[in-house]
């Protein structure tokens, strides 16, 4: 059994070239998969591993950056390794949207957790926004939430602009970062009633029943999971070769769905020269499944 544990912390961090060796030397050698990304203002990662390399992983964050405590964190199990590969990035921003967010000025009071949350949403005048992509909004959302529909959370900030400030705001994402920004770009703004969901999506299916949850279909993961359900168990979704988009079992019955070619999403996009093509491919990782081998060119989900 693998732990997988998610994290961000907003912290500044300089030398970022030399703390990106010292953090890919350390989890290659401890057995850690997943990435890290770490910029001027602070760390944002999933990572996996057994529970003893996660534990001392943290500790070495918590050294490294000289920290105490996540800003959010949230840990989950799978039976399998849902990461390939270790990978550490520097970016310009945790989490991109052309705004540099200093730790002093997280909005901890607009935090709600799960069940404030189901009474926040409840009322019918609350705006509630999804702000993640499109393509994770149609796995699973809240009931009634709105997604702006943009693929770049750069340019979310023009979607915010055309919000009514008079009107309470709740916002959520998956583990909480992308609340954190949007919570702080919206209170500079002058909006004043702005809330978050604490440790984002994954928080609430791991904290609310299901019998209790306002939440429907399931959550999409940037993992080889793909999507998770209540109690953050493995979800019923897959990828399609294709198009790198989450299919469904409803999908799966559709006489545009070929397993490793295509599917109701990319279909009509694919030319046959790219379906041949995709064909050829499948039929190697059949192959090397018979004979006990990992295909070459089969990669976890990006």
């Amino acid at each position: 059994m693998f732990k997988v544990f998610g994290f961000y912390k907003f912290i500044k961090i300089k030398s970022l070239k030399r703390n990106k060796d010292i953090l890919q030397k350390f989890i290659s050698s401890n057995n850690i998969r997943g990435t890290i990304i770490i910029s001027k203002e602070g760390l944002n990662g999933t990572i996996s591993g057994q529970v003893k390399d996660i534990d001392i992983t943290i500790k070495k964050l918590k050294s490294l950056f000289l920290f105490k405590h996540f800003d959010n964190n949230n840990s989950s199990k799978s039976k399998f390794q849902p990461f390939q590969k270790p990978k550490i990035k520097i970016k310009k921003e945790v989490v991109p949207m052309n705004l540099i967010l200093n730790s002093v000025e997280r909005n901890t009071k607009s935090h709600l957790d799960p069940k404030e949350w189901n009474e926040l949403i409840k009322d019918k005048d609350t705006h509630i926004i999804d702000t993640r992509k499109p393509f994770e909004y149609k796995v699973g959302t809240f009931k009634k939430s709105v997604n702006p529909n943009i693929n770049n959370f750069r340019d979310f900030p023009k979607y915010l602009n055309k919000l009514k400030k008079n009107k309470p705001v709740a916002m959520f994402c998956t583990g909480g970062i992308r609340c954190e920004k949007t919570s702080v770009y919206l209170k500079k703004k002058g909006f004043k009633n702005i809330y978050q969901l604490n440790g984002g999506i994954l928080n609430y299916l791991k904290k609310i029943s299901k019998k209790d949850s306002l939440w429907k279909g399931e959550c999409f993961v940037f993992d080889n999971r793909i999507s998770l359900k209540h109690g953050l168990v493995l979800g019923s979704y897959s990828i399609c070769s294709g198009c790198r988009m989450p299919i469904s079992s409803k999908d799966k019955r559709s006489k545009k769905f070929e397993e490793g070619v295509s599917c109701p999403n990319c279909y009509k996009n694919l030319t046959e020269s790219q379906k041949s093509r995709f064909r050829m491919r499948q039929s190697q990782i059949y192959k090397a499944k018979q004979s006990g081998k990992k295909y070459i060119f089969q990669k976890e989900f990006k």
